[in-house]
Formats: C-alpha cells, sequence, structure tokens
C-alpha cells in the first residue's frame, strides 16, 4: 500500500515497524479519529455542520482471499458470495460515519443494528436513517429505541435497466469509490478489525484528494 511505502521512505522505518504502529493506531481507534477530524472538514467546506442528522446504510459483500480464516468469513446466501460483508453508514455528502466488517453469512439485519450503534457512539446528532429492503423490522424498532427513524428506500420492481434509487444512490457511490483500492476489492486480512482500519484509511486518501483537488493513479491504471 502506498501509505506503508511513504510512511517506510520518509521516516527511515522499515516496514514492520510501520505495520506494528498501523496496527495500534487500528486498536486505539486513532484512525477513525484521523477520518472523522478531515470528514468534518470536508462537511465544513461544503457548507454543512460537522456532525450530520441523517445517515443511509448499506452492506456490500466481499470475495475472501484463500488465507483469510475460515472462522470469520461466511457465504452470503442471496449473493452466493463466500467471505466477508462490508457494512457503512454514510451523510447526504457519502462520507463514511461508521463501518463494519462480519462474516458474509451474517444478515443484514444484524449488521444495521451494530452500524446505528456506532453512528450514536461518534454522531449522536442523527435522527434519521434510509435503508434498503435487506434490513428488516429489527433494525426498525432497534433505531427507534434509540431515536432514530429508520425508513426502508425500495428499488423499483417495473425498470429492467439501473436506475440509482433516492437516498440510497449515494452509500451505492461511496461503495464503488471504496473499491478503487486494491486493498478493499477482495478481503485479504487476517481480522475484521483490520479490514475496518482498511476502510478508514481508504476514505481517508478520498478526503484528502478531495479537500486538496489532487488525484492519483489508480491501480487498474499501473501497468
Amino acid at each position: 500500500m502506498p501509505l506503508f511505502r511513504l510512511t517506510a521512505s520518509g521516516k527511515g522505518r522499515s516496514l514492520l515497524v510501520v505495520s506494528v504502529q498501523l496496527a495500534l493506531w487500528r486498536d486505539d481507534g486513532t484512525d477513525q479519529v484521523i477520518h472523522d477530524l478531515l470528514r468534518c472538514q470536508m462537511r465544513e467546506t461544503a457548507g454543512r455542520p460537522e456532525d450530520p442528522t441523517a445517515v443511509v446504510l448499506d452492506t456490500q459483500s466481499i470475495w475472501a482471499a484463500n488465507h483469510v480464516p475460515a472462522a470469520t468469513t461466511g457465504k452470503d446466501a442471496a449473493k452466493k458470495v463466500p467471505g466477508r460483508k462490508r457494512g457503512l453508514a454514510v451523510d447526504a455528502l457519502g462520507l463514511i460515519i461508521a463501518v463494519v466488517v462480519t462474516a458474509a453469512s451474517v444478515t443484514d439485519n444484524a449488521i444495521g443494528i451494530r452500524l446505528l450503534d456506532n453512528v450514536l457512539a461518534h454522531t449522536p446528532t442523527v435522527t434519521k436513517a434510509w435503508v434498503g429492503a435487506g434490513f428488516k423490522d429489527d433494525v426498525q424498532i432497534h433505531g427507534a429505541l434509540r431515536g432514530i427513524d429508520v425508513e426502508q428506500v425500495l428499488r423499483s420492481d417495473t425498470t429492467a435497466r439501473f436506475v440509482p434509487v433516492k437516498r440510497r444512490w449515494v452509500v451505492e457511490q461511496t461503495n464503488g469509490t471504496l473499491m478503487r483500492h486494491r486493498r478493499l476489492v477482495r478481503e485479504y486480512e487476517s481480522r475484521p478489525a483490520s479490514a475496518v482500519s482498511r476502510t478508514w484509511w481508504a476514505s481517508t486518501a478520498n478526503l484528502l484528494r478531495r479537500l486538496t483537488g489532487t488525484a492519483t493513479t489508480l491501480w487498474r491504471d499501473q501497468r
């Protein structure tokens, strides 16, 4: 990952030492703190308050590499994907508020409940959440108990082609942006917590590019 190489060469540290430092930031939450500071700055730049009042929830099933422990993976019965499932909560600008990574066999309901708890832990200003059809009554009930109005936004059954769904297109766009990072295309991390941390760093890189107006070459184009 470029972050590893940049830090290692800039400070003269070995790759192992840098990896250990990033693991420490993962465990004490520094990765999310750095991300959230940039997120607040991005929202202020867009003329919005630091913390949002509404979020959009979504999940994405991702294939796991062969070396990923079977104990932390599963199979998404609906999408037939063996691996892990990444749950996101994003604001109206598509900026990530919460991340959850589980085995792909875990239901959207269970992930949605965890996402709502994580959202309130870091942004208690949220009072509204839009979700897809996979998030059932349990998420709506849990949201109501926590003071969040959870509303389902369903796709149209009458349109054969792809049509962006109101509210939900924001989180789907964020998922697509994350997939531009090679380490998120497939699950390579042994621990789900490391996968969450990778997501924070990828989103941090996206925020830095948006704030500075710069662009980097995609891994797909480096051939």
